[in-house]
């Protein structure tokens, strides 16, 4: 749930740097949206349009909404002659508006921006957006590169059957809906053929994956299933989960796969429950800790990231104290916090609302415990040995998704053992030990799919301390986990 803008743009004709334009595309608001820009660009590459720009938007809140139509603006400022396309959750919410920008000379919808025949039309319509809401099925899509990024994000949901009070996102993507098994493993398989070593599976509400596919498999059903059929892929993450649908099998993957990254972000919102029952979540404040206490026991390294709203309507200082509280009592290291925004079509708008500042102070407030959190989860790394996933030359994430800088430049996509040696307030400092992958290979040059990279087990790894087993012992043999 975020509203950062996400380039997407290689250079064009324009600026001087290619005899021919490439397509740019602008990308708002989740890891979904980023996957479907990957889909878009290789759908508009093949058609041969590359001169479009296309603004990927978001409508989680009103901001959201602002930057994406000053994105649109500045893409016409910036690009006179090239046709501008808008498409994403804002565009298909409210398509008429967009169109009506004389900057935009195309709205599609979310439905329609992954059709490749949306690309090939000689004469499109000025809008091409159908009801979201009829739409039953999700395709998995072969994706080979994702612009600028080491990691795949790849789709296995779309849509939500949920109603939360303060969210508009149902109306911008429809009803839930499943990628099979199958069609996962092949995009994984995908990914890895095309260098990528860690994979992140994304959706709308992906713990509701699968209730709408023969047998009805759950999210861990499918995430073992996709383990056992891709043994080689050597790190997979989970986009944001909600906190009463994790499954049994799920869990199990929690305590028993090194492969599954010891990160998991959480659909928090807020503590308290009035608030949580005003904003029809599902989970109370003892569900999120019960949770938190549970993952942390089954694997004691694990962190925690969590979506909090500040000053949702009707929210007392005492209901805000305890969602600040929540930071300490669930143990969080990550925080995305958003102050209310309040959005027209959606009942809490009805409700009486806080003031902006107040708003916008409890934000603050949240930020703060959130970075005194990160802090001290990067104080107590120091010392260890981690694993980096390296993003570009010295610049990557561990397996807890803590930002490190390290001190020689290695290929992107390259997985390095480092040894912490302390950090800048904002990510580790690492010195690199050895490179484990290389985005194409095995850094050792032995053949092979993959490499016998992870520890035998996921008690090997232990948070605030150096690490047991094989990262602590350079001489150790490091095998894959049976699957």
């Amino acid at each position: 749930m975020t509203a950062k803008t996400r380039p997407e743009a290689r250079p064009g004709s324009e600026n001087g740097t290619n005899s021919r334009p490439t397509p740019e595309i602008v990308t708002f608001g989740c890891r979904l949206n980023t996957h479907e820009s990957a889909v878009m660009r290789a759908h508009i590459e093949a058609a041969g349009q590359p001169g479009l720009v296309v603004i990927n938007s978001c409508a989680v809140t009103i901001e959201a909404e602002r930057q994406v139509r000053r994105a649109i603006r500045r893409a016409r400022r910036e690009h006179p002659h090239r046709r501008i396309v808008v498409t994403g959750c804002a565009a298909q919410i409210d398509p008429g508006s967009y169109a009506a920008m004389p900057e935009v000379d195309r709205v599609v919808g979310n439905h329609e921006k992954l059709l490749a025949e949306t690309w090939t039309e000689e004469a499109p319509p000025p809008v091409r957006v159908t009801d979201i809401q009829t739409v039953g099925e999700t395709a998995g899509h072969l994706v080979s590169g994702f612009e600028g990024r080491a990691r795949a994000f790849l789709q296995v949901q779309n849509g939500c059957d949920h109603r939360c009070t303060f969210c508009v996102i149902p109306q911008g993507r429809g009803v839930s809906r499943s990628v099979p098994v199958g069609a996962v493993a092949e995009q994984v398989r995908h990914a890895l053929a095309n260098g990528f070593n860690e994979v992140v599976l994304t959706g709308v509400d992906v713990t509701s994956y699968g209730g709408d596919l023969p047998g009805r498999p759950t999210l861990g059903q499918m995430i073992r299933r996709v383990l056992a059929l891709v043994p080689e892929l050597p790190r997979l993450r989970l986009s944001s989960l909600d906190p009463v649908e994790i499954d049994d099998d799920l869990w199990r993957l929690i305590g028993e796969e090194a492969r599954l990254m010891p990160h998991l972000h959480l659909s928090l919102q807020a503590g308290s429950d009035l608030i949580l029952k005003r904003m029809k979540r599902r989970h109370l404040r003892a569900d999120a800790v019960a949770l938190c206490q549970r993952a942390r026991a089954l694997r004691p390294d694990i962190v925690f990231g969590a979506d909090l709203i500040a000053g949702f309507p009707t929210e007392t200082e005492a209901q805000f104290a305890d969602t600040l509280a929540l930071v300490e009592d669930c143990g969080l290291t990550y925080l995305h916090v958003f102050p209310y925004s309040e959005r027209p079509e959606t009942p809490a708008a009805r409700m009486p609302f806080q003031p902006h500042p107040v708003r916008k102070e409890r934000a603050a407030r949240l930020r703060a415990a959130g970075d005194r959190a990160l802090a001290r989860f990067l104080d107590a790394q120091a010392g260890t040995v981690r694993r980096v996933l390296v993003e570009r030359g010295r610049e990557g994430h561990t397996e807890h998704f803590a930002r490190a800088s390290i001190d020689r430049a290695l290929a992107p996509g390259s997985i390095a053992e480092v040894a912490i040696e302390g950090h800048d307030g904002h990510r580790l400092q690492a010195r690199v030990r050895r490179v484990l992958v290389s985005p194409d290979r095995l850094a050792d040059g032995e053949s092979g799919s993959a490499p016998d990279m992870l520890p035998e087990k996921v008690s090997d790894r232990v948070s605030g301390g150096p690490p047991i087993g094989p990262a602590t012992d350079p001489a150790a043999t490091i095998r894959r986990p049976d699957v």
